[in-house]
């Protein structure tokens, strides 16, 4: 399990490390204020942001047994409450994999994280649009 995860850490810097580099040498030079492709980067950033959040909320449990999962975090697993609430685990958003009415084995961050990350993502882009759309008109000549 330690080498696969070595080995996922260093395709994740392998792929988004130039990126973040790129990234923070145009945040400490300031050229990010009239930069449209630091907000596109940025952008891109944040979506990976809200997939690896997704993903660990997805793989909250850690196995396909969910009541193992609970009774290794020192819960009890409410057969009757999952059952009752089968379409609150199984939807897509928000995500919730419940052992009881009182714990959820998804971390309370990564629901808040799905939301704010894609709108920041999206506030970004367009603010890429709005810099690439003036400096073009700037380079024209036009008004």
């Amino acid at each position: 399990m330690g080498l696969l995860l070595l080995l996922l850490l260093l395709l994740f810097l392998v792929l988004v490390g130039p990126g973040l580099w790129f990234w923070c040498r145009s945040l400490a030079g300031g050229r990010w204020r009239h930069s449209a492709g630091w907000f596109a980067l940025t952008a891109v950033l944040l979506v990976l942001g809200a997939g690896v959040a997704y993903l660990v909320g997805s793989l909250a449990g850690g196995n396909l047994d969910p009541e193992e999962a609970c009774h290794s975090r020192g819960e009890t697993y409410d057969r009757a409450y999952r059952r009752a609430n089968f379409d609150e685990y199984t939807q897509w958003f928000p995500l919730h994999d419940k052992c009881n009415a009182g714990y959820d084995l998804v971390p309370g961050w990564v629901n808040p994280t799905l939301v704010v990350l894609p709108v920041l993502a999206v506030a970004c882009l367009a603010y890429a649009v709005r810099l690439a759309v003036l400096h073009r008109r700037t380079k024209k000549g036009t008004p």
